[in-house]
């Protein structure tokens, strides 16, 4: 019996190409390592050759990969050139739209898409929430429709579109003594201890620029790799942070102070991107009109209905 290629199989080992991780690929595709490990395997007796190459953790293409590999990105191309002229013929009565965002984003990307979604219910939605490296791997390998994100890439030719204010704001445990004092100055505030992201994070950076500006430094007490971790630790007491303000979203009125502090908030916005080199479906056009409309209405404000949508969250 001849075997053949799966489409699930390109998908695998594009994903391995891409992440250079049998681990991050089965992270990526929610598929477990054997299932993973296995397709690569029977693609690897298809095609009759090695594809891949393992050095420790580090997997790398060999040349017979890294053809399959361009065949594989010709080959998602034409289905994706192919969907999108179904869709053209079809309006928004029917499609698939697929959305990739940073994880701040999940703080507000749900309701936006639900309520998207009610307007056009022949629509088939989904939004995957991880972290800025994953989301730029994906960009660079046009695998979505639209990324949320807080600060366009340099490193990527993109179209970003500002699509929501996203002010960042100073905050403390309720009983904090600063609560207290108006006007704080930047440098009574780099004397404090803070709870910080980790490096990279789009929101520390504004944040250090801004007191680099005034020629102070801030060193963290803590460094966090998430929202609800920094969260958590200001409550605790553990120090001061700077997250925007839809981190908040969910959260009752007091639970947490916003210190009155010159300079903030720092006004930023939120970006939804795509590849300058590629033309976006109908469907991504319709959900960024929409987006656009909202802001505009100003109805992007922090909200806590987040509507009923599976959210994919990868770590």
């Amino acid at each position: 019996m001849r075997h053949h290629t799966t489409f699930r199989q390109l998908e695998i080992f594009e994903a391995i190409a891409r992440l250079g991780s049998f681990t991050r690929a089965s992270e990526a595709l929610y598929l477990t390592q054997p299932t993973v490990s296995m397709q690569i395997k029977k693609l690897t007796d298809i095609v009759g050759a090695p594809l891949l190459e393992q050095i420790g953790k580090k997997v790398s293409l060999t040349e017979d990969g890294r053809e399959l590999a361009q065949a594989t990105h010709e080959i998602f191309a034409i289905l994706e050139r192919y969907t999108m002229s179904v869709a053209e013929r079809q309006g928004l009565k029917k499609g698939k739209l697929k959305l990739m965002a940073i994880t701040t984003a999940s703080y507000f990307a749900p309701r936006l898409l639900g309520e998207f979604a009610k307007l056009h219910p022949g629509i088939d939605v989904s939004l995957r929430v991880t972290n800025k490296e994953q989301v730029l791997a994906s960009m660079a390998a046009n695998l979505d429709d639209l990324y949320l994100l807080g600060t366009p890439p340099v490193e990527i030719d993109v179209i970003a579109t500002p699509i929501m204010d996203n002010p960042i704001v100073v905050l403390a445990a309720p009983g904090h003594p600063l609560t207290r004092e108006k006007r704080l100055t930047l440098e009574r505030l780099a004397r404090e201890p803070w709870v910080m992201r980790e490096a990279g994070s789009g929101t520390r950076k504004a944040i250090e620029e801004l007191f680099h500006d005034h020629g102070l430094t801030i060193r963290p007490r803590l460094e966090l790799g998430s929202n609800e971790a920094i969260k958590q630790a200001i409550l605790a007491d553990l120090g001061i942070s700077a997250l925007s303000s839809h981190a908040l979203t969910l959260h009752q009125p007091g639970q947490f102070a916003v210190l009155d502090v010159e300079g903030f908030p720092i006004q930023r916005h939120w970006y939804a991107v795509h590849p300058a080199g590629r033309q976006i479906s109908v469907v991504a056009q319709a959900f960024l009109d929409f987006l656009l409309t909202q802001r505009d209405g100003s109805s992007c404000a922090p909200m806590g209905d987040w509507g009923l949508l599976p959210v994919e969250v990868q770590q």
